[in-house]
């Protein structure tokens, strides 16, 4: 009877779960799905189906790539509109920058219905933003940002994203209790509060503007003694005549003025007098303004909340191309998200023993070609040598007189 009820729950919780849209771009019929912006102002770039130079599965690894250097990229693609009103919101995609990216963005955007694809451009507004950044050495972060109430706000703590060149997946989960969670390969690397990691709302508390510190307050923790006296033999010049110096004998009084031996430190100074610190009995600790609750602040319960989600874009400028996009994946169940993400590892490793195997070609070549470049340069030298014999040999000897 238990596993029946048991097998029941699972059913029932199979089916509750709902995946609102996934493409893993498996066929060229992307291009129908996918539409280019066309806004004035911009040179934009192409993308193109590959599974590029180096992969695991040539065909199950396949995505849409960055095909031009120095271009911006928007494309985009509307599906039918869902809301997260009482589940979890999770989005998910790969990418893999394997030109190994030296400037540019590696995220998604996710819009509502009022996206026109093809007036798509960089200040279109947005529901969310996530992914990877990178730009030299000093940016290489996770975004993720929402817009609430017409305003885009950014996490406030640094995550760290992966800045090799293989494919890695990245997972938002926002949870109906206004919690979330940030994934790479299934690996948390980010959790936290909406609430306290984004700035969405007024502070709780606030510093309550009538209180002031009391004058007689003392923050010192130490004061001088007032029973210290100064010793009498503590004045001493800084600075005293050599007294080993001796005046010159060709120091002339009358033309050079009159002889002063020159200073040194003096050994006996010991600075300014300063009295002793004793504790200060009258100390009362650093004042602290007390704080009031903020009346501007009210808390809100749905800021997990996206009341319609249509659509998802790639919004980016690249100077290196060769990011490859795909698994883009928005469902409400983050188990089924997991199990999509599962195969990271696997990727990763044929990825690398592909692109290891190539790299070994590419050194075998040029160290062949490197011989190739020595051989023909001895060559050179070779011919060189024999035609400086030759044309030695071709010079007729001179006519000497027999002593």
């Amino acid at each position: 009877m238990l596993s029946r009820i048991l097998l029941v729950l699972a059913v029932v919780a199979l089916v509750s779960c709902e995946v609102f849209f996934e493409e893993k771009f498996s066929d060229d019929s992307w291009e129908d799905r996918w539409v280019y912006s066309k806004h004035p102002g911009k040179e934009f770039g192409a993308f193109k189906r590959t599974s590029g130079k180096f992969f695991n599965d040539e065909e199950a690894d396949k995505g849409i790539q960055t095909s031009q250097d120095a271009r911006f990229y928007a494309l985009s693609t509307k599906f039918t509109p869902f809301s997260n009103k009482d589940k979890p919101l999770v989005i998910q995609f790969s990418v893999k920058h394997e030109q190994n990216l030296d400037c540019g963005g590696g995220y998604i955007k996710v819009f509502d219905c009022k996206l026109d694809g093809t007036e798509m451009h960089g200040e279109s507004p947005y529901e969310i933003m996530f992914g990877s950044d990178i730009c030299g050495p000093g940016t290489k972060k996770v975004h993720v940002i929402f817009s609430y109430k017409g305003k885009n706000h950014l996490i406030k703590k640094e995550i760290r994203c992966k800045d090799d060149v293989f494919t890695h997946f990245y997972t938002l989960i926002v949870n109906t209790d206004n919690t979330y969670e940030v994934l790479i390969d299934n690996e948390k690397v980010e959790s936290g509060s909406l609430e306290e990691d984004w700035d969405f709302l007024p502070a709780k508390t606030i510093k309550d503007p009538e209180a002031k510190k009391p004058e007689d307050w003392d923050e010192r923790a130490t004061i001088p003694d007032p029973d210290d006296t100064k010793p009498e033999d503590w004045d001493k010049a800084e600075h005293i005549p050599d007294p080993d110096a001796q005046k010159p004998e060709d120091w002339d009084d009358e033309m050079d003025g009159e002889w002063e031996p020159p200073q040194i430190d003096n050994p006996e100074f010991k600075g300014e007098w300063k009295p002793k610190q004793i504790d200060n009995p009258s100390y009362k600790g650093l004042w602290k303004h007390p704080e009031i609750d903020n009346p501007e602040y009210t808390p809100d319960p749905n800021l997990y909340l996206r009341e319609e989600v249509c659509a998802v874009g790639l919004d980016l400028w690249q100077v290196k191309s060769g990011s490859i996009f795909s698994n883009i994946l928005f469902t409400d169940d983050s188990e089924y998200a997991k199990e999509a993400a599962s195969e990271s590892k696997t990727l990763q490793e044929g990825e690398k023993k592909m692109k290891d195997a190539q790299d070994e070609e590419e050194r075998k070549k040029a160290e062949a070609e490197s011989k190739t470049e020595e051989k023909d340069e001895d060559n050179e030298d070779l011919d060189d040598e024999e035609d400086k014999e030759e044309k030695a040999g071709d010079v007729e000897p001179s006519d000497h007189d027999e002593l």
